[in-house]
């Protein structure tokens, strides 16, 4: 588990959580409104060395990032998706099968959609102090 007080702090979870996961691509994190699921997934693009403005994508449902390698990136905000069948519809298994890092903010609407070997990522906010709790687990069934 990682407390983060700072962007800084939030870019060394952010290397952590990937380097501990060598070879995952699949990430689904959760946490409340506010939480910073959208920033943490702002700081894993940074690690990745993204050269896109990384964005929400509430209204989109998945935006695509390019990387200084040209790989592709895809960041999901299941947000207001209605039901498993809406993200069927836009090409989720695609995107998830492709080899490529994807991250996914409220996953829990999918859920039955991850592959077993997602990556969950959980973040809590301490009211205490606002800091961030960010832990993470491999696999949908630990």
């Amino acid at each position: 588990m990682h407390r983060c007080h700072s962007v800084e702090e939030l870019d060394k979870a952010a290397t952590h959580l990937l380097e501990d996961n060598p070879g995952k691509r699949v990430f689904a994190i959760y946490g409340n409104m506010g939480a910073g699921k959208t920033t943490l997934i702002k700081a894993l693009c940074r690690y990745l060395q993204a050269v896109d403005v990384i964005n929400s994508p509430t209204f989109a449902i998945v935006n695509e990032y390019k990387t200084q390698a040209d790989d592709s990136l895809f960041h999901f905000d299941f947000y207001r998706i209605k039901n498993e069948k809406e993200a069927l519809s836009i090409g989720f298994d695609e995107y998830i099968y492709s080899g490529a890092y994807c991250f996914m903010e409220w996953p829990e609407k999918i859920e039955a959609l991850l592959p077993e070997d997602t990556v969950i990522v959980k973040i809590e906010v301490d009211e205490r102090d606002y800091s961030r709790l960010i832990s993470w687990e491999q696999g949908l069934d630990n």
